[in-house]
Order: structure tokens, then C-alpha cells, then sequence
């Protein structure tokens, strides 16, 4: 007999400013959307665990997008997007998360996100704090980059090199900042998946990373009574780990953090089991406040 999974993909149309992308999302479950958003130059496999794991699902309707550039996420057919370099805004990454959830009628949805997607969290708790019931950035902090912004897009000129940008170095790069307990067969597929990022969107994608995501200004400005702010951080992220994640939480009146002792930059990918424990009580607390 065939094993099948519950999670269906689809396309959906999202207009985001002044352009249409045709844009993959998969998604499980019922209930109160939560909306996950992959880490820079991969795409959504990496939230494969959360829609198939049925207490998420039963209480949570899982949607996972790839963004534009990325997995099954075309580029735009209208532009011509091969005439000019990649770069991930800040604005861009916001109005495409107000298009999704519009799109897909989430009324106040939960949003979670690693990496890139983690620093997403706190500017859209910041940004639109009235559209979500709550944000989760996993690998959160106030501003990831040493050094000028000019400094740091000199550097990408490293990322961008034709003797260095190949599926190779990416994922041997992301192998890396796994935590070292994580299980092998899972930081392979963090590998993997990285080794088939479309060319310069990684290095795109480190320009909200690394330049514009940058709250060590604004932070103290996010109301967590409009828009609740869990942040959670690995032991071994080499760049956005404890230090970094205090840091950001000291700043938010009200946020609250959770460490995550062994694991590393991808927590919901290299070690989902060693993740959960920490996870679920945030997801009981706000389905509670959902139901009060």
C-alpha cells in the first residue's frame, strides 16, 4: 500500500510591489495559520518535520511558502530579473508575508521563521504588528555583520565569485554551523538542500541578512502586547546563538526567550526532536491566548 503525506502543495499569484509572482507554498492541518519562512538561499523542505507532525497539525494550519528566487518559487516572468543582480529588501521580504496571508485568507496567523526568516520576525512584530497573533524567530538578533555596510557587500563579492559559487561550497558552508550532536543524515539535508540554490540567491539574500534587518536602533520600539515575541536561539550558531539572542530579548519589553542548549543554526531541520520541547510549550501559550 502507498504511504502518503498529509502536506498539499499549490501555486497561488501574489502581487507584490507591482509585480506578479507565481509563488509554491505547501501546507497541513487545521486551525490557527502558522506561517513558516525558510532560512536565505534555501526553501521550504527544511519545515518538512512541522507538516507532518500531528500535534502541529492538529491545532495549527502549517503553511510553508518557497519565496520568489527560491525551490519552486519561480523568478518573475514580467521582468527581466536576469538583467539585473538579486537582492533581498526589507520592504520586499514584508509585502511578500502581507500578500501570503492575505492571499491565503489568515486572519492574525502565527509567523515563524530561522535565519533570515528569524530577524523577519521581530521587524514584522516592529513593521505591522496588528496582522499577526504572534511571532517566532528562531536565530534572531538585533543585526548579524561586522563592519560597514559597504565592508559587508564587498564580502558578497566573495559569495558571488565563479570559482566560489557553486552548489559545493554553499552547502559545506552550511554544514558547518549544525549544532555536533545534531543527527548526520539531518545536517546532510541541510547540505542538500543549499546545494540547489539558484545561483547569487544566497548571496542576494544575505543583503536583508546581514545590511538592512537591523534593529539595534528600533528594537525597544515593538509592542508585545499588540504582537507577542518568542525568540529562540541555538547553542551553536556561530552567528546569531545565546549572546544574540539575549541581546535582542533585553531590548523588547515584554519578548521572551529560549535558549536551545546543543543545537545549531537550523533547528527545525538538523534536530526537529530536539527542537520540539522547546517549541510546543510557545505554541501552547498561544493557541491559549487565541482561545481566551
Amino acid at each position: 500500500m502507498a504511504k502518503f503525506e498529509a502536506a498539499i502543495g499549490r501555486y497561488v499569484w501574489l502581487e507584490i510591489q507591482g509585480v506578479e509572482y507565481r509563488v509554491y507554498f505547501e501546507e497541513a492541518g487545521q486551525g490557527i495559520p502558522l506561517i513558516c519562512q525558510h532560512t536565505a538561499g534555501s526553501d521550504g523542505k527544511q519545515w518538512r518535520h512541522f507538516l507532518t507532525d500531528p500535534d502541529i497539525t492538529g491545532r495549527f494550519r502549517v503553511i510553508v511558502p518557497d519565496l520568489p528566487y527560491h525551490g519552486k518559487s519561480l523568478p518573475p516572468e514580467s521582468q527581466e530579473w536576469w538583467a539585473k543582480e538579486y537582492r533581498l529588501t526589507k520592504s520586499f521580504f514584508i509585502d511578500f508575508h502581507l500578500a501570503l496571508k492575505r492571499a491565503l485568507d489568515c486572519e492574525k496567523p502565527v509567523f515563524i521563521g530561522s535565519s533570515m526568516g528569524g530577524h523577519l520576525a521581530p521587524d514584522l512584530a516592529l513593521a505591522c504588528p496588528d496582522e499577526y497573533a504572534a511571532v517566532i524567530g528562531l536565530e534572531a538578533g538585533l543585526k548579524t555583520g561586522v563592519g560597514s555596510d559597504d565592508d559587508i557587500r564587498a564580502a558578497f563579492r566573495y559569495f558571488r565569485h565563479p570559482r566560489v559559487n557553486g552548489a559545493d561550497r554553499a552547502a559545506a558552508a552550511m554544514y558547518c554551523i549544525n549544532g555536533p550532536r545534531s543527527p548526520e543524515q539531518y545536517k546532510r539535508e541541510v547540505a542538500w538542500s543549499y546545494s540547489q540554490g539558484a545561483p547569487g540567491v544566497f548571496a542576494g539574500d544575505l543583503n536583508y541578512y546581514n545590511i538592512e534587518h537591523d534593529l539595534r536602533e528600533t528594537a525597544h520600539l515593538i509592542d508585545t502586547a499588540r504582537c507577542p515575541v518568542y525568540i529562540m536561539n541555538g547553542e551553536y550558531d556561530p552567528s546569531t546563538g545565546f549572546e544574540e539572542g539575549e541581546e535582542l530579548v533585553a531590548k523588547i519589553n515584554g519578548a521572551v526567550w529560549i535558549p536551545m542548549p546543543a543545537i545549531g543554526h537550523f533547528p527545525m531541520t538538523e534536530d526537529y526532536p530536539a527542537m520540539k520541547p522547546f517549541l510546543m510549550p510557545v505554541l501552547d501559550e498561544i493557541a491559549a491566548r487565541r482561545r481566551g
